[in-house]
């Protein structure tokens, strides 16, 4: 992020937009889609070992053999978008979208795994 602290406009457009893009883009159910806007300072970001003046990453775990690389292509390229619209023109170039793929059978919610979910419906 920047020295500036996002509004709480700008954090309901990112959480709205990659909620969005995950349903639309990934196929995940919206109500589903959990989304955590953590600013750090400046001071803790740079790039090829300089600093940066506005700089974002996007953290998105799926369950690992659901999405193909297109769709996982789509989602990066329109997340991209969506920072830059939210965040400004001065993001720097070098801001990640980074999926984590994690087997159905190591994650969850209330007390079930995706594995098990995916038996069962």
């Amino acid at each position: 992020m920047n020295d500036q602290p996002l509004r709480q406009s700008q954090v309901q457009r990112l959480q709205a937009g990659i909620t969005g893009l995950t349903a639309e883009t990934l196929h995940e159910v919206g109500p589903l889609v959990g989304v955590l806007v953590e600013q750090v300072p400046l001071s803790g970001w740079s790039v090829g070992g300089e600093p940066v003046t506005c700089a974002t990453q996007v953290d998105a775990i799926i369950s690992a053999e659901t999405n193909t690389s297109e769709e996982k292509a789509r989602f990066i390229a329109e997340t991209s978008r969506l920072l830059k619209n939210v965040v400004g023109s001065g993001l720097a170039e070098v801001s990640y979208v980074v999926f984590h793929e994690v087997p159905k059978d190591s994650w969850g919610y209330d007390g079930l795994t995706q594995a098990h979910r995916a038996q069962h419906h």
